[in-house]
């Protein structure tokens, strides 16, 4: 399981021109799924989520978690995110798990962080999605389980 995790001071998603998602302050999360994941991966994913210290502390060190400061929580399902780019010059997608397994899974996902963080939101499984976001820092980290 993939996490591209950014902080920002906001983002959104929105699908077919609705809102369908957003938060202030906290993380933006790109989720991607591959054949393997299941249960073991996902909720470690959902840990490392809520629990990595990406946010600064008194002193200015990154060194608090999204659980700690309480900030919102975006997660968006991104499959390109698995995507084999090692050689040519278009992505294959066999790295990635199939639509069905993943969205299982993204639910998941999104079930575990909701039962352990208020300000969870997502954007929609599948759909076309415009996703806005404010970066803080820049700070982006990719997270594996």
């Amino acid at each position: 399981m993939l996490s591209l995790i950014q902080r920002v001071i906001r983002a959104s998603v929105e699908v077919e021109g609705q809102r369908v998602g957003a938060i202030g302050p906290g993380l933006l999360a790109l989720v991607a799924l591959e054949p393997h994941d299941g249960p073991t991966q996902i909720t470690r994913m959902a840990e490392r989520l809520l629990g990595y210290r990406v946010f600064a502390d008194q002193a200015g060190k990154m060194n608090r978690s999204l659980a700690e400061t309480g900030g919102g929580l975006l997660l968006v399902s991104q499959f390109t995110l698995a995507a084999d780019t090692r050689s040519g010059m278009r992505p294959s997608f066999t790295t990635a798990a199939p639509p069905e397994q993943a969205e299982r899974g993204f639910n998941q996902l999104v079930q575990i962080c909701r039962q352990r963080h208020a300000g969870v939101e997502t954007g929609r499984f599948g759909a076309h999605m415009v996703v806005e976001l404010v970066n803080d820092g820049p700070v982006t980290f990719l997270l594996r389980s």
